[in-house]
């Protein structure tokens, strides 16, 4: 590609509404342009690189043996109401009517749409399994779309949707996305992990999601040091510390007259923050379905875990508790709350670290007092449950038994689920057995942020001069750069040749023949991320050698062109 026949627009500066490296250096670099909030337009060098990540993702999953077909973005709302989830989606739904008054939807994902036509093409358990995979733009209303296609509110994504005759094949199916997204991630170039998540709003037994390891990851990663265990920390699992020691101390209230917050608190009375307990209100439900008062007990140095919250029994649909319901309950205002002795009953949850505690801190549910020396079973009952309800943090020990926790932060670019029969039940999709029995089948989804691969993909691989691309993910593997080449022809027709070989020999080149100074020609060029750059000039051929530096060194090599083209056939 001649670059003067191609459309490159670059900025020197940097956008003031970019907040990360990746919006930054998209936006100087030329490859979006801001239609509307979280709406973006490719350019051409924006979409050479988008096509790269879909290829690689489209090779891997014919690979694997999925099935590529392509499904509509605008879905009737009859599918989403059998399903349930019209209503349930929430604002992330955009909703839109046609000239009929017909409702419809801006399609955010496609359970409905592959299940409804799986039930109309598939019959016999002979048909089973079959992945079918779909590389097409989705849209969600996000409240604050950020971050350019980080999170736009339109997005190109792969997803694909799996059916089973039974959870053995889904099993195995399951196994088989995992290794496929492992190998679609390492042949890009990222450095990546797959860890345990949460299912979510779609739903499901089982769930990995795949992270770009990037400083400015949104989602926490906790991972063992000593073993390949990786959770998302909403979903990791805090240890229990062991046994409870021995009470110590005498229970006594201190006062705390303007401290409410348990690092105040600690810091008053000379403790570590470890020695302190948080009582978070909330309001759940009891066995009969009624509003139930709940305080959940964190330790001072730790947070609630709001996923693991839910999971308690009785807590799935909980809310925080008003203040007139804490003063009800407890008889006190927020920043003096504890289970020592509530106004009224309660249901009290513990976390396993709290369940541990001898000679703790608690509000004493009085304004300007705190309770210090509390004991399990001699100062209070033993909670009504303990349970995993806090965020795990670096030095946790490891859940799988070796080595201890980290936390990092990564990107999500990836996420398998094992879906059971969710969506096949409530569509009524059933096929026939080896017995002739209408079954429900199994189904699988696996999906990958194409468009957010891309941002990812920056945000890992980035200098001072702009974009590092992976060799996979290139716009062009090399830049042939001309200097000066009216002031010499034979820079001019050795540039033109050495392109032209290049180029039979299979290799994506980029002639660069604009004529801009060395200085312009060389930060565009680093700007865009190219990996490999030749430059050809007077200088250079009468020593007979071409200029080469690789995107990732410091300095350039002089070589023949016999060096230079192994160099490069070599990489």
């Amino acid at each position: 590609m001649r670059l003067s026949q191609f459309h490159l627009r670059t900025e020197k500066e940097t956008p003031a509404d970019a907040e990360v490296v990746s919006h930054q250096l998209m936006l100087r670099a030329g490859m979006l342009r801001k239609l509307a909030a979280g709406l973006y337009t490719w350019s051409p060098l924006g979409l050479r690189v988008l096509r790269k990540v879909e290829t690689v993702v489209r090779e891997e999953m014919n690979r694997a043996g999925a099935v590529e077909l392509l499904m509509p973005t605008i879905q009737p709302r009859e599918l989403w109401e059998e399903t349930g989830r019209w209503e349930k989606f929430g604002g992330q739904l955009l909703k839109i009517k046609d000239r009929k008054e017909a409702e419809y939807c801006y399609g955010p994902t496609a359970e409905e749409v592959v299940t409804d036509f799986a039930r109309q093409e598939i019959s016999s358990y002979k048909q089973l399994p079959v992945n079918f995979y779909n590389i097409q733009w989705k849209f969600r209303d996000e409240i604050r779309p950020r971050f350019g296609v980080m999170r736009a509110r339109e997005f190109l994504m792969k997803d694909a949707y799996s059916f089973h005759i039974d959870d053995a094949s889904l099993d195995a199916e399951y196994r088989n996305m995992y290794d496929t997204y492992a190998r679609i991630f390492t042949r890009l170039g990222l450095k990546f992990r797959a860890v345990f998540a949460d299912t979510g709003a779609i739903g499901g037994s089982a769930s990995h999601e795949f992270h770009v390891i990037a400083d400015s990851g949104e989602d926490a990663i906790a991972y063992s040091d000593a073993s390949d265990y990786a959770a998302n920390v909403e979903l990791a699992e805090a240890v229990s510390p062991g046994e409870r020691a021995a009470a110590s101390e005498t229970m006594r209230k201190v006062e705390t007259p303007t401290q409410k917050t348990c690092d105040d608190v600690a810091a008053l009375l000379g403790l570590p923050l470890s020695r302190t307990v948080k009582s978070v209100a909330v309001v759940g439900a009891d066995a009969e379905g009624n509003a139930q008062f709940v305080l959940a007990l964190v330790r001072g140095d730790h947070s609630v875990n709001e996923i693991k919250l839910s999971k308690v029994p009785g807590l799935a649909e909980h809310r925080m508790a008003t203040e007139a319901e804490i003063l009800e309950h407890l008889g006190s205002e927020p920043g003096f709350l504890g289970p020592v002795k509530p106004a009224k009953a309660i249901r009290v949850i513990a976390d396993r670290s709290v369940a541990a505690m001898h000679d703790f801190v608690v509000g004493a549910n009085e304004t300007g007092f705190h309770i210090a020396g509390v004991n399990w079973g001699r100062d209070l009952p033993e909670p009504d449950l303990i349970a995993d309800i806090r965020n795990a943090v670096a030095g946790d020990p490891s859940p799988c038994g070796q080595g201890t926790l980290g936390i990092a932060r990564g990107i999500e670019v990836g996420h398998v689920f094992a879906l059971g029969r969710k969506y096949s039940e409530a569509m009524k999709c059933t096929v026939l057995d080896a017995n002739g029995k209408a079954v429900t089948p199994a189904m699988g989804c696996y999906g990958i942020g194409v468009s957010r691969i891309v941002a990812a993909a920056i945000e890992q691989n980035h200098d001072d001069n702009g974009i590092v691309w992976p060799d996979a993910m290139a716009p062009w593997q090399i830049a042939v750069c001309m200097i000066n080449p009216k002031n010499d022809a034979n820079v001019a027709a050795a540039a033109q040749a050495l392109y032209d070989e290049l180029t039979a020999a299979g290799i994506e080149t980029l002639l660069d023949d604009r004529g801009l100074r060395p200085g312009a020609m060389f930060a565009d060029i680093e700007l865009i991320g190219i990996p490999h750059r030749v430059v050809v000039s007077e200088r250079g051929l009468a020593a007979g050698t071409f200029e080469y530096r690789a995107r990732r060194a410091t300095d350039a090599e002089q070589l023949d062109r016999e060096t230079l083209m192994q160099r490069l056939s070599s990489r």
